[in-house]
């Protein structure tokens, strides 16, 4: 703990909260659990004994302590910066933006959120029908899904893919800029202010990524005992609507910044 508290005071917190730390909890998760496998998912002697082992507390040690947490800071940082690699996946992912090896699954992706998709009046209508005929539940959820609908037809095979291209669209409109492909270039023309909003901005859309990166891990981890992926499905609805909504702020903070620097 004493090891934690020093490095905090030298690391920046996007590292330390974003990354070093739940590195340091998911590394330390999976090697107490690696051994109890899902029919002793309970066994607490077991994560104890594998513990004491670990540290040298016993006879026939699997390594001496200073060994022991020397490895176990070398996997703790090599996690802390492979995460950040493996958003980037998630972050190309999420914004629609697929290979063309992914081409075939992207547009049957596509093709279904079209069939599935219904304007924003249409589900507002079929509300107001649903609350006239007392169903409170189904006329709140076709409003908040109302709320959350393009008003066009999706054009990428995810939520945060079209909303990130209407962005994109409305930047190329307003300054003739490809923001997807000169991103620093915008950065650049802004002010002080309006460029630390948008990489704060950008910011919360990469955390939302590396969060999402980390309930992956835990579901993986469930292969094995299953409370990880009970972890780890929780986790990824929580970093989903997060990324969602990190995808919408990034958007209307691209949108209002651009409108602003041309007032």
């Amino acid at each position: 703990m004493g090891l934690l508290l020093a490095l905090q005071s030298r690391i920046p917190d996007r590292w330390f909260i974003r990354r070093l730390l739940p590195s340091a909890l998911f590394v330390a998760v999976a090697y107490l659990v690696s051994g109890l496998g899902q029919s002793r998912w309970y066994d607490a002697g077991l994560v104890a004994h594998r513990l004491e082992r670990y540290l040298g507390a016993e006879s026939g040690a699997e390594a001496h302590p200073t060994t022991a947490l020397l490895l176990y800071a070398i996997t703790v940082a090599a996690g802390a910066f492979t995460v950040p690699m493996a958003a980037q996946v998630v972050s190309v992912l999420a914004a629609g933006a697929w290979p063309w090896w992914l081409a075939p699954l992207s547009e049957r992706v596509r093709a279904l959120r079209v069939r599935r998709w219904r304007s924003p009046d249409e589900l507002r209508d079929d509300a107001l029908r649903s609350r006239g005929r007392g169903e409170v539940l189904r006329a709140a959820r076709l409003e908040a899904r109302a709320a959350a609908t393009a008003r066009i037809a999706p054009k990428t095979p995810t939520w945060t893919g079209d909303r990130l291209r209407s962005t994109a669209d409305r930047v190329r409109e307003l300054r003739g800029l490809d923001v997807e492909t000169s991103w620093v270039d915008l950065l650049l023309d802004l002010s002080e202010s309006s460029r630390a909003a948008l990489v704060e901005a950008r910011d919360g859309y990469d955390g939302a990524c590396e969060a999402m990166v980390w309930s992956l891990a835990y579901l993986a981890l469930g292969v094995y005992w299953w409370p990880a992926a009970v972890v780890g499905a929780l986790a990824w609805l929580a970093s989903w609507r997060w990324l969602r909504r990190a995808g919408d702020v990034l958007g209307n903070t691209t949108e209002a910044v651009v409108r602003a620097h041309d007032a």
